[in-house]
């Protein structure tokens, strides 16, 4: 099999994927695809075809909720559980989590930009390299799912664990560095030109030793070792036009950690429900095509209103070689018995159908999307009734944040991992490490109600201190980014208000003496 050979699933979603990416961009990318999207009318003509694309509104509603979507869930920001940064693992995890891909992007950056990739597209993965040049230290690279173009998962030592995974990227030519006069003349070696060439990285899981002079000895369990190895392969061209460009390796590498093959690939998938390779229907499938609908629509509502709305002069009797003038400067005059003018106007309910149609597309996608689309009522509406509405599209954005924090876990169990001693990254619990997103989208914070009954509960030893600090958080009561420890120092610094102290300028008047010779009130007694 070609090392360019694809995954049977990335052939089936290609399609989705990409149309995904078009109705994300916005108008120009959808005119763009032009027949893709848009089917020409019977007998159009190119011409006619342009103007009726352009004449079109695309509304880019996809765009929209997927926005608010990731929005939603970076309402709060990510948190991250690392070790204490006194010991060198704990340093190592809080640069990463500083600067996650060696280019300046924060974590919670990093992971905004894997929930919009897992939204828009469905899926997306993360390769945890190790630079070991300047830094010295593990970094993550995250790859688009149309660059994951093979994968292949395998029973290996009673685990089913990947054994394959190509990506396709970009890099420097490695073919062609040759410094003579015809590659200087093309082009080639020149500094202000970028030598970049599509590239396969084949990451892949091979039985027994992958070095020389290494011995394929089986575990104390009797498990056989497997080894991580990494090949980048490039195109080379052919000798004349009529011979085909093959893929050839330029690269073999085996990373190593402690001096040994790592026993797993390092690469961690990104999907809406699972951290699985499988590949997952895409979130706004239904809402994108609804879209492309609505567009269509809005392309025939626009090309019927162009040909109808516009009123349109005629005349009868008059000279047909006569040059006939419309303004309030001037008249029609005509010598012809009988000769009239008027106006053609279009009366009907044709175009009605398509303001419908397009009304009722809209009210789909806000339904299957987010409220965010939906007409705003008048009246007052309750929390209570507001959460309800919107449960649906609040069920669907906590899956997808739990598998995101989950597999963005997974990329934290390896950087931890890579400066450990642990065997593998299986071993790291979430007692160690862990990324917590946004899970609540409730627009109401805590209630004062609630958060009696939390201060009750931490007083009565139920739960702790930095338990009640993390609820207060989540219902909005702590502002975000303040950690409980800084919260503790707030609250043992914050004087306790002073009793109120009586006016020295006052003057104190007794208490009124009780009447003199007034007997005491008794119930009257009927005898």
């Amino acid at each position: 099999m070609p090392v360019q050979s694809t995954h049977p699933d990335y052939d089936a979603n290609l399609v989705a994927w990409q149309r995904a990416r078009d109705v994300i961009a916005g108008e120009d990318a959808v005119k763009m695809a032009g027949i893709k999207y848009l089917p020409r009318l019977d007998s159009q003509t190119d011409d006619e075809y342009v103007a009726y694309k352009m004449r079109a509104a695309f509304f880019n509603a996809t765009a929209r909720i997927a926005d608010g979507y990731v929005g939603r869930i970076f309402r709060r920001e990510p948190t991250f559980k690392l070790p204490d940064t006194s010991a060198g693992i704990g340093r190592a995890l809080d640069a990463f989590v500083a600067d996650a891909d060696l280019l300046g992007t924060p974590m919670a950056a990093y992971a905004k930009h894997v929930t919009h990739e897992v939204i828009a597209v469905g899926r997306a993965g993360t390769l945890i390299d190790w630079e070991d040049e300047a830094d010295q230290r593990a970094f993550a690279v995250l790859y688009e799912t149309e660059q994951i173009i093979n994968w292949h998962s395998q029973r290996v030592n009673g685990r089913n664990v990947l054994t394959l995974v190509v990506l396709k990227e970009h890099g420097k030519n490695r073919l062609q560095t040759s410094t003579t006069p015809e590659n200087l003349t093309a082009g080639q070696n020149d500094p202000f030109r970028a030598e970049s060439v599509e590239q396969l990285r084949v990451l892949k899981l091979v039985p027994g030793a992958s070095r020389t002079g290494d011995q394929s000895t089986p575990a104390a369990d009797g498990s056989t070792p497997w080894s991580y190895q990494v090949e980048l392969w490039q195109q080379q061209p052919g000798e004349s036009k009529r011979t085909k460009t093959e893929w050839v390796v330029v690269d073999t590498r085996t990373p190593l950690r402690l001096g040994k093959p790592l026993p797993l690939i390092p690469f961690v998938f990104h999907g809406p429900k699972h951290s699985r390779p499988n590949v997952d229907k895409l979130p706004l499938a239904d809402i994108i095509a609804i879209n492309l609908d609505h567009y269509r629509l809005s392309a025939d509502y626009r090309h019927g209103l162009h040909f109808t709305a516009l009123p349109t002069a005629w005349v009868s009797g008059f000279d047909k070689t006569s040059n006939l003038r419309i303004g309030s400067s001037t008249a029609w005059v005509s010598e012809t018995p009988g000769a009239t003018a008027g106006y053609l106007e279009f009366h009907g309910q044709g175009l009605m159908t398509f303001e419908r149609a397009m009304t009722q597309d809209e009210l789909l996608m806000a339904v299957l999307g987010s409220r965010m689309m939906e007409e705003q009522k008048r009246v007052g509406e309750t929390a209570a009734s507001i959460e309800l509405r919107q449960s649906g599209e609040n069920a669907v954005l906590s899956a997808v944040s739990l598998s995101i924090s989950e597999s963005l876990s997974q990329v934290l169990r390896w950087v931890y991992w890579w400066n450990s001693t642990e065997t593998t990254p299986g071993d790291i619990g979430d007692q160690t490490v862990l990324v917590s997103l946004n899970a609540d989208f409730t627009l109401n914070g805590m209630a004062s109600t609630e958060i009696t009954a939390v201060v009750a509960a931490w007083k009565a030893g139920a739960i702790s201190r930095d338990t009640m600090f993390d609820l207060f958080r989540m219902g909005d009561v702590l502002p975000v980014g303040r950690s409980n420890e800084d919260e503790a120092k707030l609250v043992a610094g914050t004087p306790q208000p002073a009793p109120v102290a009586a006016d020295p300028g006052a003057v104190t008047l007794p208490a009124p003496a009780p009447a003199a010779n007034v007997p005491a009130q008794t119930p009257t007694q009927k005898t």
